[in-house]
């Protein structure tokens, strides 16, 4: 399938393993990093070299892959015990996206298939994790059909917080693969994405995938969100999430929460993409997601450079939980959850593709 405005991958596995783009140095640089073990890759992922649900997972799949690789020198049992053991590694980089865990159980289900032995390892391994990266692209195709499919025909401008896009995913995005392809049908004129603060993915990630895919992208402050609501210059606000609830709840970066009040207050219709490996069927509510706190160091400066008076302290949760309450759509690439339950929830995941 091909698509529109689609031409960015932050992941790729190349004949001397796994490459990733820094996304800590975007804009100014396009950076890749090789890396060749595990725990090198849960550090990247702690880092926020990589960052988003989706692309957490893919990049811990394909770092059992690496890990495979690394320790093909051992004798079969010994190599299996190192590879659960970075595998536990990897389980730890980051408590709040489940995509990580989900991505690395079906890593964990194939190393211990009975059709794996000491020759076919890597190739094994290496085909899994590529089969996740790839599916996570086709859900956000299909996600982007759904999500658009309930934009009406002239929305005019949307509203987006975080980057749920590319550089989140294997490629395309989730909640903007839904503007992707609203854009593509002329659907929608515009995009209004917030800074998202402390790590500025807002404007230092999704205003560069806009402007690299050539879609109009204004920045504005979270502050600025409530008063562009009251002008009535966005029809929806589209995002992502790490997490979701067994009941609907939603766990995404922190100024979520407070983006969905604004939305139904003043009447703008509030839209959550992500694929079902988001869907924590085993949560029953966000009360019981755990929520990152990262370090204060993050909200005292704007990149390297400290702006807080010094002797202040910080509290900077990484995440927050929206109750599906306030929630409009859910989309997933089964299709779309209006107005989500824990009925609903329950016979969306039934549903077979």
């Amino acid at each position: 399938m091909t698509k529109l405005y689609d031409s960015i991958r932050a992941i790729s596995w190349k004949a001397d393993g796994l490459y990733l783009l820094d996304q800590r140095k975007l804009p100014q640089q396009y950076t890749e990093l090789h890396l060749t073990t595990a725990p090198a890759v849960a550090d990247a992922i702690r880092d926020m070299v990589v960052r988003g649900a989706p692309a957490i997972g893919i990049a811990a799949a394909f770092a059992v892959v690496s890990s495979a690789i690394e320790h093909q020198s051992l004798d079969y049992d010994a190599r299996i015990e190192k590879i659960l053991e970075d595998i536990v590694t990897l389980s730890e980089s980051r408590p709040t996206a489940v995509n990580l865990f989900w991505a690395l159980d079906k890593m964990k289900q194939c190393l211990q298939s009975t059709q794996v032995n000491d020759e076919n390892l890597v190739q094994v391994m290496l085909d899994q994790a590529t089969l996740i990266r790839d599916q996570d692209v086709q859900a956000n195709y299909q996600m982007g059909e759904y999500g658009a499919s309930l934009l009406q025909q002239d929305a005019g401008a949307v509203l987006t917080h975080c980057n749920a896009g590319a550089l989140a995913t294997g490629g395309y995005g989730t909640a903007l693969g839904v503007i992707r392809s609203a854009y593509s049908a002329g659907k929608i004129n515009q995009v209004f994405a917030d800074e998202t603060r402390p790590w500025m993915q807002g404007a230092r990630l999704t205003a560069w995938e806009f402007v690299k895919d050539g879609i109009p992208v204004t920045l504005l402050c979270e502050g600025a969100a409530a008063s562009l609501m009251q002008q009535g210059k966005v029809s929806w606000v589209i995002v992502g999430s790490d997490r979701i609830a067994a009941n609907g709840d939603v766990a995404n970066k922190i100024g979520t929460y407070s983006l969905a009040i604004l939305a139904k207050h003043h009447g703008v219709k509030f839209m959550v993409a992500a694929p079902t490996s988001t869907i924590d069927m085993k949560t029953a509510t966000g009360a019981e997601i755990p929520i990152e706190q990262r370090a204060a160091s993050e909200v005292f400066g704007c990149g390297e450079h400290r702006v807080a008076t010094e002797g202040a302290q910080a509290w900077n949760p990484a995440f927050d939980v929206t109750p599906a309450a306030l929630v409009d759509a859910i989309v997933t690439e089964k299709g779309v959850i209006e107005h989500p339950t824990l009925e609903k929830m329950q016979l969306h995941m039934s549903q077979k593709v």
